[in-house]
Order: C-alpha cells, then sequence, then structure tokens
C-alpha cells in the first residue's frame, strides 16, 4: 500500500463514520445508549481524541520513539477513555462537530507530509494510524448504524 492509497482508505472509512450519523436531528445526536452509555456526540468526541492521540505519537513513532503505554499511563484504554469522556463532557455538540473538523483536518495534513516508506510495508506508524483512525472509525459507524436500526422511525406507528 501507498500513501495515496491509504489515505483513500481512511477517507472512505472516514466518510462511512459521518454517513452512519448523517440525517439525525440534534436530539437524537444526543440520546445516550448508542454505544453503552455513549450517545452519537460522545462518539465522535471519542473519535476525534483518538485522532488527537495520532497527532501526539506518530510524530514521536516517526522518531523512532515508543508511545507511552495506556495501562502505565491511565490505567488502561478503558481508564483513558473514560478520563476524556469526562473533559468533553461539557461540549456542545456544534464544539464537538466543530473539534472533529479541525482535528481529522490537521491529522490529513499530517498524513500527507509522512515519507512514503511509512506507508508500503507494515510499519508501527502504519499499524498505530489504522488502530487510532479507519480501524476506528469502522467499529464506531457499525455501532450507530445498528443503534439507528434498532430505534422506532419518528412517525412511524406499529399495527395495533
Amino acid at each position: 500500500m501507498d500513501g495515496s492509497r491509504l489515505l483513500k482508505r481512511l477517507n472512505k472509512a472516514w466518510s462511512a463514520l459521518k454517513a452512519s450519523y448523517a440525517g439525525l436531528s440534534e436530539s437524537e445526536m444526543m440520546c445516550p445508549g448508542v454505544t453503552g452509555a455513549w450517545s452519537v456526540r460522545d462518539i465522535i468526541a471519542h473519535v476525534s481524541w483518538w485522532e488527537e492521540e495520532s497527532l501526539t505519537h506518530l510524530p514521536l513513532i516517526l522518531q523512532g520513539g515508543k508511545p507511552p503505554r495506556y495501562s502505565v499511563t491511565y490505567g488502561g484504554i478503558n481508564a483513558f477513555n473514560a478520563q476524556r469522556t469526562e473533559q468533553k463532557r461539557g461540549l456542545s455538540l456544534s464544539e464537538v462537530l466543530r473539534q472533529r473538523d479541525e482535528i481529522h483536518r490537521r491529522l490529513i495534513d499530517f498524513i500527507q507530509q509522512v515519507p512514503e516508506e511509512q506507508f508500503v510495508r507494515e510499519t508501527r506508524f502504519r499499524r498505530r494510524l489504522r488502530l487510532d483512525t479507519y480501524g476506528h472509525y469502522a467499529k464506531h459507524a457499525e455501532a450507530v448504524r445498528k443503534w439507528r436500526e434498532g430505534r422506532p422511525r419518528a412517525g412511524v406507528r406499529g399495527r395495533a
């Protein structure tokens, strides 16, 4: 895989994630229970903070360094996610969407500057990028789609 193919894969997964919640009202975006107690808004914030993690740790990986282990630094991935959930809890939906767009743009700009050799074989860089982005987007897009399929649609009533 080269950098342009990887970017196409990332953009396809990003578009699928955004499509999974397209057309939802603000109140639907804020409704808990999509993934555990998380709403669609919480999932968007979650995806954004993992993109921020990529922007923090991918440059370190390119320099030959190793990111800190979440189990040591935070007590595990779940503890890290819980901490970030609390940090983002007070943000409005519009702020979460603004951050989503700004962080994602920065990530794409960064990836476009990465040397091609990081993409042509499985590297630590490519693995981290996959885990934090396009592999991650797919998981949450599927959760939102399943949640939407399981909810009654507005204006649709069952038969008596």
